[in-house]
């Protein structure tokens, strides 16, 4: 799954990686976003624009809004199935933009060791999302070699090619679905980071430095 991400890019930078016409101005950045929390999405309209959404897919037929909390997740095997993605799938796909996400590796009874993932050449990326009603959710797949040893999944990354297919309303399902795999781990690199990134309340650049103990930052490979 992926629970929490980062996204410490400016607007401008943003707007010049993914080529958008239109960008929230107040945007800032985010060390630990967490579900529930409102974050920027891109949509294909008249060209890509960015738009404030909350996390956590709340469909418009859906009588509870907290059914979001359950929904910030989307299998990429089932996508195409379940009654709250089917129709996003169809025709409200977007993109997710970050430049980093957590994940906890077990140790032990209770422990858990977070750790930060990111592109090694470091920058924005995109996942795969889905959109309704102002809120989204984020597919994710099988794990690569780099997050199995941590966890049994993984968020879509899409390449930048795979971004444009993914907005185009013209794509088909089934190429759609050649996009929702695991992403090349030689591309990859995971830190072990400071537990301040456990809770949603610490929001600045700690939660993603190495921990105080031991001293140094420990890649996972």
């Amino acid at each position: 799954m992926c629970g929490r991400y980062t996204l410490s890019s400016d607007v401008k930078t943003l707007q010049t990686r993914f080529s958008l016409k239109a960008a929230p101005q107040e945007l800032t950045p985010r060390y630990n976003l967490a579900p529930g929390q409102n974050a920027p999405v891109i949509a294909c309209r008249n060209g890509y624009r960015m738009g404030m959404f909350k996390w956590g897919l709340t469909p418009k037929w859906a009588r509870d809004a907290s059914i979001g909390a359950r929904m910030i997740n989307a299998r990429a095997e089932t996508i195409a199935e379940k009654p709250a993605y089917r129709k996003p799938f169809a025709s409200q796909r977007c993109l997710v933009p970050a430049d980093g996400f957590y994940e906890w590796k077990r140790a032990g009874a209770k422990a858990r060791i977070p750790y930060h993932f990111t592109l090694k050449g470091g920058g924005p990326f995109a996942f795969a999302g889905l959109w309704d009603n102002g809120t989204f959710t984020i597919v994710t797949t099988a794990p690569n070699a780099l997050l199995k040893p941590v966890h049994d999944r993984m968020p879509v990354i899409l390449t930048p090619e795979g971004e444009s297919l993914w907005l185009d309303p013209k794509s088909s399902p089934a190429r759609l679905k050649e996009l929702l795999l695991p992403f090349d781990p030689e591309a990859m690199r995971a830190v072990e980071v400071s537990s301040r990134v456990n809770s949603p309340k610490y929001d600045d650049p700690a939660c993603a430095a190495p921990p105080p103990e031991p001293a140094g930052q420990r890649e996972l490979f």
